[in-house]
Formats: C-alpha cells, sequence, structure tokens
C-alpha cells in the first residue's frame, strides 16, 4: 500500500532511537560505568509468528535454534526486550517471555488486558494502558457534553479490550452510550467498509471514535470520500492520532478538526546527528547486506542495491550506491521535532540500564534476595532484574518521571491533538491539552479550547446527543428497547424535585421543605416536633436535668454516709442501684425532646423500659428483702435469708432487668419505632414524630414494667404493718402508688394528644413518676442524714431509741 513507505521509515527511527539510546548509556561515566550494553534487533515483520519465534530465539540464546537446552540452565544473554509495538503481538511474546521472567517494556502495546500481573508477571511499558485512553476519551465526551457516539474499532485485541472498556466505563461514568459498534477490518473489504460507512450515515451520532490503525482508517476514509459523508467530530485513539499520511488535501475536507490521543511528546538531544550517520553498511565481499538499513535506503532514494532485481537497470532504475547523502533526501525520518513513539522507546532502554545500574550498586549483606545476597553479572537471573525494575525511578532530559506501578504501567499521561485545516490547504496536528492521572484527583483534563479548530460552518462544537436535555422540573425516563441515551421527559410528581438538567430521578425535598410549582427546588415548610427552643421542651428539659443533678447529690451523700446506720440497714448496694437507674430514668427523657431520628426513635423506649425496669426490679429485690428480714427475725426463720444473700439479690435484679433488654431487642429487630413525618393534622405544616413500629412490642415493654410494678406494690402494701425497724416497706408502698398512678392517667393521655404533645405526655410521665420514687423512697432517709443525725443510729433504727 501507499503507506508502507512511511511506516518503513516510522519503524525504523524507532529500531535507530533504540541504538542511539543504548550508545548514550554506554558513553556515560554515571551510568553502568563497567558496563557495555549490547543488542539484537529483530523485524517481525508485522507477522505474529515471526516475532514469537524472535522472543524463543532470545531466550535460549540462539538466534536459529528456537528450542532451551535440555538442561535449562544459565542465564539467558539477553536480559531484557524493548518491544513489541502490537499488543497482539505483546501477549503472546510476554507469554513466553514471562515463563522464564525475561522482562519486556513495550513502548507502543496498549491492550489493558496487558496490566494483568498474574499472566504477564515480567511485563513492562512506557505507554499507557488503553484502560486510562478510553476514560481519558470519556473525559473528553463529558466535557463537550458528547453523550451519543459512535465506536470504530479494528478486529483485535487492541480495538476489542477498547470497546470492552468502554462499555464498562461509558456506563460507570454515567457519560454517554455508543450509537453503533462496528469492528473495521484488516483486509481491504469494500463491501463490509461500505456497510459500516451506511450505518455512521444513518445514525444521528456526530461524534466517531476510531480505536483502529492507520492502514484500516486509510482504507475506511477511502469509502468515506466516496458517499461523501462530512459533518463527522472524528475522536482518534494514540495509534493514528498523529498520523502524518492521513493529513493529505483529500482527507482534509472529512477528518480537519479531528481531536486524537496522543503519546506524550519529547525530545532526545543528539538524535538527529545520530540519525544522519546512518549508511548500509558494506560486506566482506563489496557487497551491501540485506537488512533494514539497506531496505530503508532503497525506499528512501528509490534504487537498488546490487545485484538488482531482472530489468531493473533496462527499465530506468537507479543502482544503489551507499553514497547517497540522506540529509538532502525528501524523508520524514531526520524529522525529530515530533517525538512521541520513540521517546517510549527512549524511556524504556533507560528504564532497563537504570534498573541494571541499580542492581549493580547492591553491596554485599545487603542485597534484597535471600539471605540479603546482590545479584551480580556472572549469577544474574532476569527475574532479579524484574525485582529492580519494578521499582525503577528516573528523569529523563526532557523533566518527564519514569516509574511503573504494580501493574507495570508507566505514569499515564497523554497529549490532546487537533487536526488543524489552515486556509492556505496546509494542515498542522497542535497540542491543546493534556490528560494525566492524578493520586488524589483521578484523571484530570486540560483543555485550551479557544485553540481547537472545529470542521464546521459554526467553528463550534458539534452537538451530539440522542434526545434534548431535560429541564430541571422533569426526569429521565427511558426509551423501551433503545440505548440509555434515548429518553422523554416526565415532570416530578408533587413532593419531589430535580435541579439539574437530565436527571435520572426526582429527589423528595428534605423533611423539612417542599416542592415549588415548577418542580424545581424545594420551599420551606413549617415544622412542628417537641423542640429544645420552645418553652415547654425548655421545662421538661430543665426538670430532667435538676433530676439527675438531685440524684447525684443522694448519690453522692449515700456514698458519703454509707457506713451510717440508716444507710446500711436499707441494703446501701440496691440503694446504689437504685439511684443510678433513677439517673437514666430522668436522662433517657431527653430522648424525647428535639427532631425525632432514628437513632432517637429506636433509643428512647428501648432506654426508657431498661431503665424503668432496673428501677422497679431494685425496688422489688428490696421489698422482698424486707420480708426475709422480717420472716427470719421469727423463729425457724433464719433459712429464709439465705435465698436473699447479696449475690441472689444481684442475680434477680439482673435476671428481670435482662428480660426486659431482650423484649427491647426482638422488638427492634422485628418492628422498630422510626421517624415519621406526619402531615394528617395540619395542611401548612409537617408533624415530626416516630411511630412505635409494632404496637404489640411497645404493650409488652410497659406491661411488663407494670407487672414488676403491681408486684412491687403488692409486696409492699402487705408488708406496711411490720414492726417500724421494717418501716421501709411504707415509703416502697407509698412510691409504687405514685408510680402506678401516673402510668395509669398516661395511657389514655398519650393515646389522645397528637404530634409533639404525645411526645411531651410521655416524658411528663417519665419525669412525674421518677421524681415520685426518688422523694418517697429518698426524701425521709436524706432528711434524717442531713437534718436529723440523732436518729440515725442502730438504736433509733431498731426502734429503741427517740421516735
Amino acid at each position: 500500500p501507499p503507506w508502507a513507505g512511511l511506516d518503513i521509515q516510522f519503524r525504523f527511527r524507532q529500531a535507530q532511537t533504540m541504538i542511539f539510546a543504548i550508545d548514550e548509556v554506554n558513553r556515560n561515566s554515571k551510568l553502568l560505568p563497567s558496563v557495555t550494553l549490547g543488542y539484537s534487533l529483530y523485524d517481525n515483520c508485522l507477522t505474529l509468528g515471526v516475532g514469537f519465534r524472535a522472543a524463543l530465539a532470545l531466550i535460549s540464546g540462539q538466534e536459529e535454534q528456537i528450542i532451551l537446552n535440555e538442561t535449562c540452565e544459565g542465564s539467558p544473554p539477553v536480559l531484557g526486550v524493548v518491544g513489541d509495538s502490537s499488543s497482539t503481538r505483546s501477549i503472546a511474546i510476554s507469554t513466553v517471555l514471562g515463563l522464564y521472567r525475561v522482562p519486556m517494556v513495550s513502548y507502543f502495546a496498549t491492550c489493558a488486558c496487558l496490566s494483568d500481573r498474574q499472566k504477564f508477571p515480567s511485563f513492562f511499558r512506557t505507554i499507557p494502558s488503553d484502560a486510562f485512553q478510553v476514560r481519558a476519551m470519556i473525559q473528553i465526551l463529558k466535557h463537550f457534553g458528547w453523550t451519543w457516539a459512535g465506536l470504530l474499532i479494528s478486529d483485535d485485541d487492541y480495538g476489542l479490550h477498547a470497546a470492552r472498556s468502554f462499555h464498562s466505563d461509558l456506563g460507570v461514568s454515567g457519560g454517554g452510550c455508543l450509537a453503533y459498534l462496528e469492528a473495521l477490518p484488516w483486509e481491504k473489504d469494500l463491501i463490509e467498509f461500505q456497510r459500516i460507512v451506511d450505518v455512521m450515515k444513518k445514525s444521528t451520532a456526530r461524534v466517531v471514535i476510531v480505536f483502529a490503525h492507520e492502514g484500516q482508517i486509510i482504507n475506511l476514509m477511502e469509502e468515506v470520500v466516496r458517499q461523501n459523508l462530512t459533518g463527522l467530530q472524528w475522536l482518534a485513539s494514540e495509534a493514528w492520532s498523529t498520523a502524518a499520511v492521513l493529513q493529505t488535501s483529500d482527507l482534509m475536507p472529512y477528518l480537519g478538526g479531528t481531536l486524537g490521543i496522543a503519546i506524550r511528546r519529547g525530545e532526545i538531544p543528539g538524535l538527529r546527528d545520530f540519525l544522519l550517520q546512518t549508511r548500509p553498511e558494506l560486506q566482506h565481499n563489496n557487497s551491501y547486506g540485506n537488512n533494514m538499513v539497506n531496505q530503508f535506503w532503497e525506499f528512501t532514494f528509490q534504487c537498488r542495491f546490487a545485484p538488482t532485481p531482472s530489468g531493473w537497470v533496462e527499465n530506468g532504475g537507479k543502482v544503489c550506491s551507499g553514497g547517497e547523502d540522506i540529509e538532502t533526501a525528501e524523508t520524514g525520518f531526520l524529522d525529530v521535532s515530533d517525538l512521541r513513539s520513540e521517546y517510549n522507546v527512549y524511556k524504556a532502554v533507560y528504564a532497563l540500564a537504570y534498573a541494571l545500574d541499580e542492581m549493580l550498586k547492591c553491596e554485599p549483606g545487603k542485597g534484597p534476595f535471600s539471605k540479603k545476597s546482590c545479584a551480580t553479572l556472572q549469577t544474574l537471573e532476569p527475574w532479579q532484574l524484574v525485582y529492580y525494575l519494578e521499582r525503577v525511578n528516573f528523569t529523563t532530559s526532557f523533566g518527564d518521571e519514569v516509574s511503573f506501578d504494580e501493574n507495570g504501567d508507566a505514569l499515564p499521561i497523554y497529549d490532546i491533538m487537533n487536526w488543524l485545516w489552515l486556509p492556505d490547504g496546509q494542515t498542522k496536528v497542535q497540542n491543546v491539552g493534556e490528560v494525566k492521572m492524578s493520586a488524589f484527583n483521578g484523571e484530570q483534563l486540560t483543555l485550551d479550547v479557544d485553540k481547537i479548530f472545529w470542521n464546521f460552518e459554526s467553528k463550534k462544537p458539534p452537538k451530539s446527543v440522542c434526545s434534548n436535555n431535560c429541564p430541571p422540573g422533569t426526569r429521565v425516563v427511558r426509551k423501551k428497547g433503545e440505548p440509555d441515551c434515548c429518553f422523554d421527559c416526565i415532570p416530578c410528581s408533587e413532593g419531589t424535585i430535580s435541579n439539574n438538567s437530565n436527571s435520572l430521578e426526582c429527589f423528595g425535598c428534605p423533611e423539612d421543605f417542599w416542592s415549588s410549582p415548577q418542580r424545581d427546588l424545594c420551599v420551606p415548610k413549617k415544622t412542628e416536633f417537641l423542640s429544645y427552643e420552645e418553652p415547654l421542651g425548655v421545662c421538661l428539659t430543665t426538670a430532667s436535668l435538676l433530676g439527675t443533678f438531685i440524684c447525684t447529690v443522694v448519690l453522692g451523700v449515700f456514698i458519703y454516709h454509707r457506713r451510717t446506720p440508716i444507710v446500711r440497714a436499707n441494703n446501701s448496694e440496691l440503694s446504689f442501684n437504685l439511684l443510678l437507674s433513677l439517673k437514666l430514668c430522668f436522662l433517657c427523657s431527653l430522648l424525647f425532646i428535639g427532631r425525632p431520628r432514628l437513632w432517637t426513635c429506636q433509643l428512647r423506649h428501648a432506654a426508657f423500659g431498661i431503665s424503668f425496669v432496673l428501677c422497679v426490679s431494685c425496688i422489688l429485690v428490696k421489698t422482698m428483702v424486707v420480708l426475709a428480714v422480717f420472716k427470719a427475725s421469727k423463729p425457724g426463720g433464719g433459712a429464709s435469708l439465705k435465698w436473699f444473700g447479696v449475690s441472689q439479690q444481684r442475680g434477680t435484679v439482673l435476671v428481670l432487668t435482662s428480660v426486659q433488654a431482650a423484649i427491647c431487642t426482638a422488638w427492634l429487630v422485628s418492628s422498630s419505632p422510626s421517624p415519621h413525618k406526619n402531615t394528617k393534622y395540619h395542611n401548612d405544616k409537617i408533624v415530626y414524630e416516630c411511630v412505635v413500629g409494632s404496637i404489640v412490642g411497645f404493650s409488652v415493654l410497659l406491661g411488663y414494667i407494670g407487672i414488676l410494678a403491681i408486684l412491687s406494690f403488692v409486696l409492699a402494701f402487705l408488708a406496711r404493718n411490720l414492726p417500724d425497724n421494717f418501716n421501709e416497706a411504707k415509703l416502697i408502698t407509698f412510691s409504687m402508688l405514685i408510680f402506678c398512678a401516673v402510668w395509669v392517667a398516661f395511657v389514655p393521655a398519650y393515646v389522645s394528644s397528637p404530634g409533639k404533645y404525645a411526645d411531651a405526655v410521655e416524658v411528663f410521665a417519665i419525669l412525674a413518676s421518677s421524681f415520685g420514687l426518688l422523694l418517697a423512697l429518698f426524701g425521709p432517709k436524706c432528711y434524717i442524714i442531713l437534718l436529723r443525725p440523732e436518729r440515725n443510729t442502730k438504736k433509733a433504727i431498731m426502734g429503741r431509741g427517740q421516735k
């Protein structure tokens, strides 16, 4: 094909760049000072089998024999491979090299599949993965709002893996969808190319993404020109984004304005002078050998080396002398102003050199291998070089940092190119931005939009969408059987809004807002709940904190006077537990104040139920102890105290409280309380309240407290007329009478109170019953301890002192 000659120059310059880099390393006294690098060049002839055979020859050390020796011992003579340029060939070659851990550094293979470290353990590359290139293209699509695009791919690993990445990443990023996906054939199949162009022509997508190679694009463009398909915005992959063969006056009316992802451009000082030294090699028989230099020379000067083909001279063909002046030849071989793949070759050579240099700097006894050993040139294994290659980090003379991540991929960075079609018919590829990976911000796209040339009459970016944007106040509804980018716009329902274009769903307003008539914003609604700021909430909060403070003071008094008779006679441990439980009762009332939330709704009744059961359990045990002590004072009743020792008292309180904890847990797991917006009371406000979830659970919780309270009341009532030295039963009777009266009155009041007043009734019941227990049980004792200390004696307690 007509572009094959340019490809020869391009590939040959890559090979010469590798030789130049090796020569430069050998002349560098600071890098590998005692080692001279050598090389072998292989032409894969764009054929998988040839490249595969070369890989086997490399690791076997035999250029002709491709089978390893029987012992498989010793280091292969080649420690690293620079190449291949093709993803498909790199997959095959790296599979073989990976078995022997021979490092392979590719400068052009971009398939994301090569990042699989398990399959390709010794593969590295100085060009970013296609996975990053795909994400970079998606960034460009999102930047210009192109949500509807076609995708053309090459029918190989390069294109197929790119298509897979597009399908997965486009959906995740929400950047758009593909109108069509077509694979470009390698051969010049006119019928297939005609069908593909027909698909492009009928599609409403104005953006075409092409992940293919130059030869396939040339075949495609012939059909595009034939059908005169204009008005498309092309998005090129790195394989053809800077291809000079496509930048012709015939193709620019169609490809002008193309945006492309390009390999990072670099500069290699001294390369042009090195390329000028290229000369054919004269063999010992005074004839020129058939090598890559000769092929390049024959194409550049349109001549043939002797012996020439039959009839060549007779038909006017020239014979190459080997002395032609390459500097005066019309060739792009010497143009080093836009080095991209060559720059990657240069970095690949230096990566291997720096890895080898770092390995040779290893000090014995401080090495990274077994027993802290180091690798030497005499015992070097390829996997040891892989170890250092994974950790290589250097900066080129152009200022680019070179290192590899855990997958062997280079630092992801691409240039964004734009094909400029000048008024005089000249073409130019200009850099309009870059896209790179940041550790903190992910993919970062930088574009100079003002510099971009758009090949449209409007001189503006085209519009490429399947459906027009849905305005705020509406939501997107997918059309059945069509891609996600094709949709209808449906207005949001009452109470929901969308404040962005193309919203996939309408969002409900926050709890204290409602939707506006246009459904594009939320407007505040009045809200109602038992708040800390309102007078009722302030009073209840103050009462709760006051009760907590009094409990703390009483607890302090009892602890301070814990050795006095009145404290000891009234079972000091149960009294302390009772005071602590009362503090919890006072504090749990605070959970009923403030805006209801899920955790407060779940915690308020559980905390209330467990706190009061703990409190009533202590009272019940105290009552049972009183009865046991009285019975023990009678002849033959001493055994009764045996069953109400300290351990039994603690166990009884724990068991009774654990039952309530189990009830609360079952309630919360099965149907827990939750916050609820209630609008049935008022139309102009929202009442926030907690629904109990399960009426049965709430009833069992209250019922269990009631059973313990009634049992305590009955036992205390039976013991009310015991001798004076056991007169605590009267106090318990009175306290439980108050407690039961409060909660009997609570039920009808709670049911009939709306909204926040139901919470206020419950808080009032908690505080009233807690204050009743605190004052009835501990008021008289504190009175004696603080104001009548003369009655706080054993005689007085036993009824033989003052009364």
